[in-house]
C-alpha cells in the first residue's frame, strides 16, 4: 500500500510543478526568472535552513575577507609612502659635492682670518608670533587679523599642469651670499654678496628646483643678476617675472628666493638654524603681504590668494622637516607678490648661515613644496 502511494505521489508532484511553473509564466512573463530565483531561496530558507545559514555565513566571510585585504592594503600603501618619504627627506642631508669643495678650500685659506665680530646660533620658534594653529605660526604685523585654521580649508588659486612650467623661481637680490666656514665669529674680510652662482643665491634656487624636477613639476629658474645696484632691483625683477609670466602663461608660482641678514645691536650676527635628521638647516621665513587702509598698497587687491597658499607652504613645510620654519612673516609689504595668487618671498636662512646648510635648507623647502603642488596637478 506504502509503494503505490508513492509511486502516485510523483506524478502528481510533476503535474503541480507544470500547473504552477505554467501559471508563474502567464502571471508575471519576463519577471519569471527572477519569481523562480525568489521562490527557490525561501524553499531553502524554509526547508533547508542549516544551508541557507551556511551559505549566509560564507559570503559573510567573503565579504569581511575582502575588506580586510583593502584595510591592510591601505596600510602597506600609507607605510610604504612613510618609509619613500622619510628615505627621500633623510637623502637631502647629503653635502653637495661642489659646495664641499668650496667649503674645503675657503677652510684652509682662512686660518689666519682676524675677528670683526661674533655668530650666535639660534633656533626661532615663537618669538613675535600673534596667531598659531598646528604646526602654522605666524607673525602678524597688519591691523588685520586673520584666522589660520579657516584659512588652510581654502584652496589656493592654483592648478598644476605636469608638461608646462608652473613654477618661476628668480632672485632679486641675486648676489646675497652665505659663510663657507662654519664658526663663531665672522672675520674682517667678510664676503656677504657674491656675483658667483655657485655661491650666491642662484645656488640655493637650484636647490629647490631639484626638488621640483625629481617630482615632474615643471619650473623656470632665472639666474639674472638684478641687484648690481641695490636700489631698483625690485623693479628689475619684476621686469624679468613679467617677461616670463607672458612668455609661459601656465605659470601659477612665482617665488623670490633671498636670504635675511639679523644683527643685535652689539653686532654680533644671528645665525638661524634647527636640526633636521642630524644635520644643521636654515631657517626659513616665508613673507606673505597684505594691502589695507592706511598702509599705501593699491594694486595688491587679491593679497588673501597668496596668503592662503603661504600657509598651505608653511603647514607642509614644519610638518615635513619640523623646526624648518621661522614664523611666517605677514606684513604691509607686496614685494612683486602681486604677479601671480601664489606669489611668495622666501628668506632662506642669513648672510651668518653656511653656504651648506642654505643649501640644505633648499632642498627642504623644494621637497616641502613639490608636496603642495602634487595636490594641485592635473591628472
Amino acid at each position: 500500500m506504502k509503494k503505490k502511494k508513492t509511486v502516485l505521489i510523483k506524478p502528481v508532484l510533476c503535474v503541480l510543478c507544470i500547473g504552477v511553473c505554467t501559471l508563474l509564466l502567464w502571471r508575471f512573463g519576463s519577471q519569471a526568472p527572477e519569481v523562480f530565483a525568489s521562490v527557490a531561496v525561501k524553499s531553502a530558507q524554509l526547508y533547508l535552513p542549516n544551508a541557507a545559514v551556511n551559505l549566509k555565513s560564507e559570503s559573510e566571510k567573503t565579504d569581511k575577507a575582502q575588506a580586510t585585504e583593502k584595510a591592510v592594503a591601505k596600510v602597506e600603501k600609507a607605510e610604504k609612502e612613510k618609509t619613500d618619504g622619510a628615505a627621500n627627506t633623510s637623502s637631502l642631508s647629503d653635502t653637495p659635492e661642489d659646495i664641499a669643495a668650496l667649503m674645503k678650500e675657503a677652510k684652509q685659506q682662512s686660518k689666519n682670518d682676524k675677528k670683526d665680530g661674533s655668530i650666535s646660533e639660534w633656533q626661532y620658534t615663537d618669538e613675535g608670533v600673534t596667531d598659531k594653529f598646528g604646526a602654522v605660526k605666524v607673525k602678524n604685523v597688519n591691523k588685520t587679523g586673520i584666522n589660520i585654521e579657516k584659512l588652510l580649508e581654502q584652496k589656493a588659486d592654483l592648478s598644476v599642469s605636469g608638461d608646462k612650467p608652473s613654477v618661476l623661481i628668480f632672485h632679486t637680490h641675486t648676489t646675497e651670499t652665505y659663510q663657507l666656514v662654519d664658526r663663531d665669529f665672522y672675520p674682517t674680510n667678510n664676503v656677504t654678496r657674491s656675483e658667483d652662482e655657485g655661491r650666491n643665491m642662484v645656488r640655493i634656487g637650484k636647490a629647490v628646483c631639484e626638488q621640483l624636477e625629481k617630482a615632474g613639476i615643471g619650473y623656470i629658474h632665472d639666474t639674472k643678476i638684478h641687484d648690481k645696484r641695490y636700489t631698483g632691483a625690485y623693479d628689475n625683477s619684476r621686469e624679468t617675472a613679467v617677461e616670463y609670466l607672458k612668455k609661459y602663461p601656465s605659470i601659477q608660482v612665482v617665488l623670490d628666493v633671498h636670504r635675511d641678514a639679523i644683527e643685535r645691536t652689539d653686532g654680533t650676527k644671528i645665525r638661524p638654524v634647527a636640526e633636521i635628521n642630524g644635520k644643521k638647516a636654515a631657517q626659513i621665513m616665508i613673507i606673505s603681504g597684505c594691502q589695507e587702509e592706511g598702509n599705501g598698497l593699491t594694486d595688491f587687491p587679491d593679497w588673501k590668494q597668496n596668503l592662503v597658499f603661504a600657509l598651505q607652504l608653511q603647514k607642509i613645510a614644519e610638518e615635513s622637516f619640523e623646526g624648518l620654519m621661522r614664523p611666517l612673516y605677514f606684513c604691509p609689504r607686496m614685494y612683486n607678490m602681486n604677479l601671480t595668487h601664489c606669489s611668495l618671498l622666501l628668506e632662506i636662512g642669513s648672510d651668518s648661515n653656511t653656504l651648506e646648510q642654505a643649501e640644505y635648507s633648499g632642498q627642504c623647502i623644494g621637497n616641502a613644496l613639490a608636496k603642495l603642488l602634487k595636490n594641485y596637478t592635473e591628472e
